[in-house]
């Protein structure tokens, strides 16, 4: 990497992203010590790797990345077919393979590539064929693309994975140009499916019985104390027991006396809000909400629409997993299993974060002058 390219990367996005690892260590440190410390020893050894693919991944320009995505989106469907027949089944969801006495999650792993290869598609149609993504067609075909990955995500089934992978879609499209109707229309069937679902009769009707009781446990946890409600009920109270400045760590009740779970991976930041208290928890927010913002500066500055593309897809992963995490342990959204970007507890989770890292770095650092392509 030249020194023009050094100079122009966006490090805060890294220097955030690795004060966010530490404070996650420090939590899980405290939450593991009745295990010996297992899952903080492991996720020491996954920060290590995850290091190392993005001082890799970092350097390979993104162009040749996008280049090569078909391969990496056909490997990638293979896998996602097989954890479904040969996979372990945890909480319900058949996605994971254990190798070795680690587990490997490839629905996180297909985040990056399925937005490098929808990205290749976008970049083909706009510039080989020279028409508008817009068009029903050209925008079939990329929905096409899409929907593969998410409903064998759907089929293990993670709904958390395969929102963000919706979410982070619709801003690639909006990035890409996408006419304004197109978001409008589908902005009101959100909205009003949104609506739809809330109303009881129409819940039993379409959502199968355990989403419905997901959607009741939101709206009232208290409705089933000892059961689907127990999770989030411990961790609001975990938060608020921690009140300014935290009960101290390996001191808090709900983490220490097992009452939260879990605790290392969907609910570590009751853990943080708990034993670390509101300043901590707090801080943890506005690194998030900057990491975010500077993300997407990363995306506004690209020297072409392919990086912007890339760049916003990226962001969208990690906007939709940090106000979900953290609205879900507040009581705020739905429970949907969805870890804290850097903070849980999780291999596949980690290094997925860093290679996403790495290839934002990439765009940054090739970055010539502003350009943002909007609808």
């Amino acid at each position: 990497m030249r020194k023009r390219e050094l100079k122009n990367t966006q490090w805060s996005i890294l220097i955030i992203a690795l004060i966010l690892c530490a404070i996650g260590l420090v939590a899980l440190f405290s939450a593991t010590q009745e295990t010996g410390y297992d899952e903080f020893k492991k996720q020491l050894i996954w920060l290590g790797i995850s290091v190392v693919m993005l001082l890799i991944i970092m350097f390979i320009d993104y162009e040749v990345l996008v280049k090569i995505s078909p391969v990496l989106y056909g490997v990638c469907i293979i896998f996602l077919i097989a954890v479904l027949m040969f996979g372990r089944q945890v909480n319900g969801a058949t996605s994971w393979f254990d190798i070795g006495g680690f587990s490997l999650q490839p629905s996180e792993f297909a985040k990056p590539i399925v937005i490098l290869f929808l990205t290749f598609v976008i970049s083909k149609i706009q510039r080989n064929y020279k028409e508008d993504i817009s068009r029903p067609t050209r925008l079939l075909l990329v929905l096409s693309v899409l929907a593969v990955p998410v409903l064998l995500i759907l089929k293990q089934p993670d709904l958390g994975t395969a929102t963000a992978f919706l979410v982070a879609f619709a801003l690639m499209l909006i990035t890409a140009g996408i006419d304004k109707k197109y978001i409008i229309i589908i902005s009101l069937l959100i909205v009003i499916g949104a609506t739809i679902l809330f109303i009881p009769q129409t819940r039993q009707a379409i959502l199968p019985e355990h989403a419905q009781k997901r959607i009741e446990i939101y709206l009232n946890p208290e409705s089933d104390p000892r059961g689907a409600g127990y999770n989030i009920i411990q961790s609001k109270l975990a938060i608020g027991a921690g009140q300014l400045t935290g009960m101290g760590l390996l001191k808090g009740n709900q983490t220490q006396l097992g009452f939260l779970y879990p605790k290392t991976t969907d609910f570590i930041f009751s853990v943080i809000g708990e034993e670390m208290g509101f300043v901590v928890a707090a801080s943890v927010i506005i690194m998030y909400v900057i990491f975010v913002t500077n993300s997407m500066y990363v995306a506004k500055t690209a020297k072409d629409t392919t990086g912007s593309i890339i760049a916003t897809g990226i962001t969208g992963i990690f906007l939709f997993h940090m106000i979900e995490n953290i609205g879900m342990v507040m009581g705020l959204l739905p429970i949907t299993g969805v870890p804290l970007p850097f903070v849980s507890y999780g291999g596949s989770a980690l290094m997925t974060n860093f290679i996403c890292l790495a290839i934002l770095m990439n765009i940054s650092s090739k970055r010539q002058k502003t350009i943002f392509v909007g609808g």
